[in-house]
């Protein structure tokens, strides 16, 4: 393990990492199972589809309000609120014959989740060193990727024995769990010496948006096409595998293949963009997660396919942390809560209608056509990136990286010297 891993693990594993990959779990543990719990409640089989549709729509509802109660709470205090109300959230859906308080129930989860994802964001922001920041922000993508992987297999197991509503005792004790780690782990301090969680006076979302409006609506919107195009990853393989007669059980290995591929890249992404800056990273995920998604309805058999899953994980691999990386470089300290909060509604947006293009444009004319536009708007989304990173951040080119290190060497030997 290198130094600079090291380092990171040191600063934010204990108080992010630890407690972020067990609540991980238990929501992996849950996501199979919520339209089979949905459809045993009486739901149709469209209204079970949509709850999963709950959870992200949830989030969307809740990224805004979520900088209000990390302002009002702090960073733990913010990820302890959101444990908490999850698992009471998980426990509401165990107990639960309701369709619509299992609805609710999925909604505050979605909420609770936008809440986790903006703190510990802001969290990593303020205590790590700009120049480990992409690989503490990586790895943290990591965390959140292997927790989603194992947590099915967990669930997986207790269901065998409990039932299918056991999944959610998963989540509930994962969720406790998480918030006991966090709550006796010390609070790191930020990079400026203050307590994380005790900033300058809040701008508020609106004054942010409006004073940052021209950031948002370019480099905003090309991280929301990431997002829309990693939900439509999830989406049109399992579309496109039924679409040639291949069966669940097949599919679900291609998806558990190239999950392994995904999980795998987390690490070296961070390296490149802290190294390299983050064009290394962010153009060449969404050209290789394009050209893939283009390539998927080429695909015949299951080995093609499984060879076209591959190449879209690797390209989404390579994008472990890359948004939550631009919008800690991005975001002014004066109240990155409210910008960073502003930064994921919009990636949440572009990540909720992705799965919607390609399954409005195949209600018209092919999935195939449909397929074939996410992978054209891949292919935008790196276009975008490449022509507002550099603007934005200060650690966008290999140039800008060593100038950054050569202004730092500067400063460590005024230190020095005085």
């Amino acid at each position: 393990m290198s130094s600079t891993m090291r380092i990171v693990l040191r600063q934010i594993g204990p108080s992010i990492m630890a407690p972020l990959l067990v609540y991980e779990i238990g929501h992996g543990a849950v996501m199979p199972v919520i339209a089979l719990v949905a459809l045993d409640a009486g739901a149709s089989t469209t209204v079970a589809g949509l709850m999963v549709a709950a959870i992200g729509i949830g989030t969307i509802l809740g990224d805004l309000p979520a900088a209000w109660l990390s302002h009002r709470l702090g960073e733990k205090g913010a990820m302890l609120t959101a444990m908490v109300v999850s698992a009471l959230a998980m426990l509401s859906c165990l107990l639960t014959d309701s369709v619509a308080a299992l609805a609710v129930a999925l909604l505050v989860m979605g909420a609770c989740a936008a809440t986790m994802h903006l703190a510990r964001q802001s969290y990593v922001a303020d205590v790590v060193a700009v120049h480990h920041r992409a690989r503490a922000m990586s790895t943290l993508g990591g965390v959140f990727r292997i927790g989603l992987f194992i947590g099915p297999f967990v669930g997986a197991a207790v269901i065998s024995v409990w039932g299918t509503r056991s999944a959610f005792a998963v989540a509930v004790a994962a969720s406790l769990l998480a918030a006991v780690i966090l709550a006796l782990v010390p609070v790191a301090g930020g990079s400026g010496g203050a307590a994380v969680g005790v900033h300058a006076g809040p701008v508020g979302v609106r004054r942010m948006f409006t004073r940052y409006r021209r950031l948002f609506l370019t480099l905003g919107i090309a991280v929301a096409s990431i997002g829309a195009v990693r939900a439509a990853r999830v989406a049109v393989i399992p579309l496109w595998a039924e679409h040639i007669g291949l069966d669940a059980a097949t599919t679900s290995l291609i998806f558990g293949i190239a999950n392994f591929v995904d999980m795998a890249l987390f690490y070296p992404s961070g390296h490149v963009m802290d190294r390299l800056g983050r064009l290394w990273i962010a153009v060449p995920c969404m050209v290789v997660l394009g050209l893939g998604t283009a390539a998927l309805p080429l695909s015949g058999s299951a080995a093609t396919l499984t060879a076209v899953a591959m190449v879209m994980a690797f390209g989404n691999g390579i994008g472990s942390g890359i948004v939550m990386t631009l919008g800690a470089d991005v975001s002014p300290a004066e109240d990155r809560r409210s910008f960073l909060a502003v930064f994921r509604l919009l990636s949440d947006v572009g990540t909720s209608l992705g799965p919607v293009i390609p399954a409005v444009i195949a209600s018209v004319a092919t999935l195939a056509l449909g397929i074939s536009a996410v992978g054209g708007i891949a292919l935008l989304g790196a276009a975008g990136l490449a022509r507002w990173v550099p603007r934005y951040s200060d650690y966008a080119t290999p140039a800008m990286v060593r100038e950054h290190h050569r202004r730092l060497a500067e400063e460590r030997a005024e230190v020095t010297r005085s």
